[in-house]
């Protein structure tokens, strides 16, 4: 049996019957719980709760979504003016996440919930739209595969299922560890396909203290188990970093491991991390101070900060730094009414003069001028 059939069984059964074994104890917000139909929170499995990222007026895509209850409890963040798309590949997943879809949206006031089929590795295709072609269209030689093949490509390019850059945050509740690895990078790259320049990621899932040795990956029930899938610990983080994310981190880390195999630990963590911006980063005069802690530290994009010194970054960089992201870390100083704008590009490490910045205000990271009352 392969994973994915090994995945699509055991979440099947899931859907049926609750499984205690394919989820950690997790501390969900109970005020987001009330609403929720009761099946849809005894057959959910997860090892975190990404909904805490949600804001007002995202766009949310949940990947492997299940019952639905991480895409029903984002969608009481999101208001309105926001909107919660669910994506998983298992019908009977998606037939209970949708049997509840017209109640939770009388409670709301509005259907801000929209559940498709698709593989999170391949978000480009519909796989609902893949099935209705293959019943018009059987496979019956070799001639048929490639037809089909050029079918779904030019599916992906003309009727993506999720287009590019139309997600404010991406979110997923122990679902990338039952991708196969040779998927896997894959599925990172469409998560950064997806998201929005300054969008955001939540992803809480189960990661290895050391690699997992190939007999325990060749173990379904281990897999499907959301446990040999998993990867390890340093890896996690940088396969999001290799994508183009930056302020990839660790928000949350269980200091107990689910489980023991082998002498191999598995721990729930939920990792953060944004897409950045896309405008060249022009220098136009902003610095930004490190607080401390450390005498130096470097992102990735190769920007060093000293400690106590005014960095010269562009507007991209100022924002990101002081907008919340890395908490109170950074004071932003923006330039100075004598400042003469140039069209250079930004260097990493350079420091900005006094003068450049005397006299302008400076900034904490929720935008307000620490001169005055916010």
């Amino acid at each position: 049996m392969t994973v994915e059939a090994g995945v699509l069984e055991r979440y099947s059964e899931g859907a049926d019957v609750r499984q205690e074994d394919l989820c950690c104890p997790v501390d969900y917000d109970r005020s987001l719980l009330k609403l929720l139909p009761q099946e849809i929170i005894d057959k959910d499995y997860g090892c975190g709760d990404p909904s805490r990222y949600v804001k007002e007026g995202d766009v949310v895509l949940d990947l492997g979504s299940g019952s639905g209850k991480i895409c029903y409890m984002a969608a009481q963040l999101v208001g309105d003016n926001g909107k919660v798309i669910g994506v998983d590949m298992n019908d009977d997943m998606l037939a209970l996440a949708v049997k509840y879809q017209q109640e939770m949206a009388t409670k709301l006031g509005t259907d801000r919930v929209q559940f498709v089929k698709g593989q999170i590795q391949d978000l480009a295709l519909n796989l609902t739209a893949l099935d209705n072609h293959l019943q018009k269209n059987p496979i019956h030689n070799a001639e048929d595969v490639i037809h089909l093949r050029a079918w779904q490509e030019q599916q992906r390019l003309q009727s993506p299922l999720i287009t590019d850059n139309s997600v404010d945050l991406v979110v997923s509740n122990c679902v990338l560890n039952l991708v196969h690895d040779s998927d896997k990078q894959q599925m990172i790259q469409e998560i950064f396909r997806v998201t929005k320049p300054g969008g955001r990621i939540a992803i809480s899932d189960i990661v290895s203290d050391e690699p997992v040795p190939e007999h325990l990956k060749q173990d379904q029930a281990l897999w499907s188990g959301c446990i040999s899938g998993a990867l390890q610990e340093h890896d996690f983080l940088q396969v999001f970093v290799d994508a183009g994310f930056v302020a990839v981190a660790y928000d949350k880390w269980e200091s107990e491991p689910w489980k023991v195999v082998e002498g191999i630990e598995f721990r729930s963590v939920t990792i953060t991390a944004v897409k950045p911006q896309t405008e060249a980063c022009i220098d136009k005069g902003h610095a930004v101070i490190y607080r401390g802690g450390f005498a130096e530290v470097y992102d990735d994009e190769g920007y060093v900060y000293l400690r106590g010194q005014r960095m010269a970054v562009c507007e991209r960089v100022f924002n990101l730094l002081t907008g919340g992201v890395y908490g109170d870390d950074f004071i932003g100083i923006l330039p100075s009414e004598d400042y003469k704008e140039t069209v250079s590009s930004c260097q990493p490490g350079k420091l900005r003069s006094i003068a450049e910045t005397k006299g302008s205000q400076h900034q904490n990271n929720s935008g307000c001028s620490e001169n005055s009352c916010c």
